[in-house]
């Protein structure tokens, strides 16, 4: 085990050249493993556009499913008053949005843990199709409650949010990666921007079932390239059909016994069953990963917060209309198109120069400083929208907190799964799921208490606890940065090495 401990901050053990195709490679223990004098089966060594080729489908996908999510967020009341009748309630409609939340809790427990057995292709392929079929039942919805199991769904059938990250770390080298997670961000703020945009004016023409028949077409056309072009990345099942290859040729029955045992991966009802549990033993077996995903849960929460309390305070305060409200979103694509820049460019750098500084070894604390800024600008950005809709002050004064959320949202949470990508490297699945559990927790139950919050103190008051307590938390990457190292030593998922 030591030697895939010391490894998993780079999951894919080699980075050689490819000289020839289908060449197979024995270690010293009769395993299968990617030949180190080139191996065109390695997926840290296919040529640089076909891996560019795979971050633009992933980047699609991530488009399409925040584009469906979002696109609800400015006409949910709508929805609810016309399911309903006109007597829509305020908590059904924080609930038509932030239940997609607790569908993405669950889908990843299945979704990461069976990726890391069966691979990450034929788990996209799976879920892009239920991921459909939910959308296409909320179009069809005749009552919120189905509506909203329908969202629940779509919800759990997201598969980007934890794959895509995991996916990166298959292909690319850690000093690369930190710009291909960027370029999954910047296709997650266009369909966060667009898609409120684009309801709101769809809705006021064509009515709202028509912005949900749109993220059908746009799901279908993903689904189509990735079940036509994508290719498998994950080193496990690709080693494993090397193995049994290798084993059918040479009448050999270890190499793939021993391969499942060294990997902790292997098939059969014991593997399944070890790795649907592993999300939990990642992240709980880690102090490191669980403080940050706390952190990082209580950040992102402020995407569906805002969500869910901007339509309101526009329509109530400002006066607005539909299309007007779903521009006024535009404000967060501003905010997450700063935070993405400077993130893409310098989250990779500071990265590779802190590397230089610590005599070339690179850990994945080297990600979370752009990670401190962003925590520490939210809290006064969140008590400036408060009170900017608490005393209906200049409505351009209420968009630039917006923005000014959003970025720091950005800079706080990006880094994270980069960290997590670096930190345990095999199972960056399982932990990235771990994280996103909490995290989708927190984005369903958050925007909720906020608005009972908002009922009983008003906007000023109650996002300026909201602030205190961001503020509180951004002591959490200070610590994890300075101690780290030695407190990820702990777990068997995200030590690197033992540190003298």
């Amino acid at each position: 085990m030591a030697p895939l401990l010391a490894e998993e901050t780079t999951p894919l053990l080699v980075e050689a050249r490819a000289e020839r195709r289908g060449s197979l490679h024995r270690d010293s223990h009769n395993t299968a493993d990617f030949d180190p004098n080139g191996d065109p089966d390695n997926p840290r060594e296919w040529p640089d556009p076909f891996k560019w080729g795979i971050v633009a489908l992933l980047a699609f996908m991530a488009f399409t499913v925040t584009f469906t999510c979002i696109s609800v967020a400015p006409i949910a009341h709508r929805i609810v008053d016309d399911l309903n009748g006109d007597d829509g309630s305020q908590s059904a409609t924080v609930l038509l949005i932030t239940i997609w939340e607790l569908g993405e809790a669950a889908g990843p427990l299945l979704i990461a843990p069976l990726s890391e057995i069966f691979g990450r292709c034929p788990l996209i392929n799976v879920s892009n199709v239920l991921f459909i079929a939910g959308t296409v039942l909320a179009a069809l919805s005749q009552n919120t409650d189905m509506f909203i199991a329908a969202r629940a769904l779509t919800g759990m059938a997201v598969s980007s949010n934890v794959l895509n990250p995991s996916i990166v770390g298959d292909i690319f080298p850690p000093e690369q990666r930190g710009k291909a997670i960027s370029l999954f961000m910047f296709a997650t703020l266009v369909g966060g921007t667009v898609g409120p945009a684009f309801s709101g004016a769809v809705t006021q023409s064509l009515g709202w079932r028509a912005v949900l028949w749109t993220s059908v077409v746009l799901a279908a056309a993903c689904e189509l390239v990735f079940f036509t072009c994508f290719r498998e990345t994950y080193k496990v099942p690709i080693l494993r059909r090397r193995a049994a290859r290798w084993r059918k040729e040479a009448g050999s029955a270890s190499m793939t016994a021993d391969f499942g045992k060294e990997t902790g991966l292997e098939k059969g009802s014991a593997g399944l069953r070890t790795s649907v549990m592993r999300p939990a033993a990642v992240l709980f077996g880690s102090g490191v990963l669980a403080v940050l995903s706390i952190f990082g849960s209580v950040i992102f929460a402020y995407f569906y917060i805002v969500s869910v309390t901007l339509p309101s305070i526009l329509e109530e305060i400002y006066g607005l209309s539909p299309a007007a409200i779903g521009s006024a979103f535009l404000a967060n694509g501003v905010g997450s198109f700063i935070g993405i820049v400077i993130c893409n460019l310098c989250l990779d750098r500071i990265y590779v120069n802190l590397r230089k500084a610590n005599n070339g070894i690179g850990l994945p604390e080297y990600r979370l400083p752009l990670a401190i800024v962003g925590a520490f600008t939210l809290p006064p950005a969140v008590a400036l929208y408060g009170w900017c809709a608490e005393y209906g002050l200049p409505l351009a004064l209420l968009l630039l907190s917006v923005v000014w959320i959003r970025l720091s949202l950005m800079l706080a949470f990006l880094p994270l799964m980069a960290y997590v990508v670096d930190a345990c490297g095999l199972y960056s699945a399982s932990a990235i799921t771990g994280v996103i559990v909490i995290r989708c927790l927190a984005g369903a139950f958050l925007p909720l208490t906020t608005t009972l919050m908002v009922e009983h103190v008003g906007y000023g008051l109650g996002f300026t606890v909201l602030g205190a307590l961001s503020l509180v938390l951004a002591l959490v990457p200070v610590a994890v940065l300075r101690y780290g190292s030695h407190w990820r030593q702990r777990s068997r998922y995200t030590r690197t090495a033992p540190e003298s």
